[in-house]
């Protein structure tokens, strides 16, 4: 619980055409996802269904890589929030896609 912890992810187009990403969030107000294009950062985004989430349209070239830099904010759910937590991130692509990246930590008071 000592602050914000951040994990960071790559996303690998590993096939031969281009990869689109229409959106990114995730499973709980306490995490933000964001995408980094060379040095622009498109987010953070939120939980779906708990403020706008907009798509972002992001083309990800054959071979080429993307950036997915995740923040879990323990304090978000007050004292209380401790213990095991799991939460989920999720990019969405144009052709209806969806992976699901994970992280898991244990909140100690």
């Amino acid at each position: 619980a000592a602050g914000k912890v951040t994990k960071e992810f790559t996303l690998k187009n590993t096939s031969a055409s281009m990869l689109t990403i229409k959106k990114l969030y995730t499973s709980c107000m306490c995490t933000s996802v964001s995408l980094f294009d060379g040095d622009n950062k498109l987010g953070p985004f939120g939980m779906q269904g708990h403020g706008f989430i907009p798509t972002v349209n992001k083309e990800v070239g054959a071979g080429k890589d993307a950036k997915i830099e995740v923040v879990f904010d323990p304090a978000a759910h007050g004292p209380s929030g401790v213990g095991r937590i799991v939460r989920n991130i999720f990019v969405e692509t144009v052709d209806g896609a969806k992976l699901s990246l994970e992280i898991e930590a244990m909140v100690t008071p």
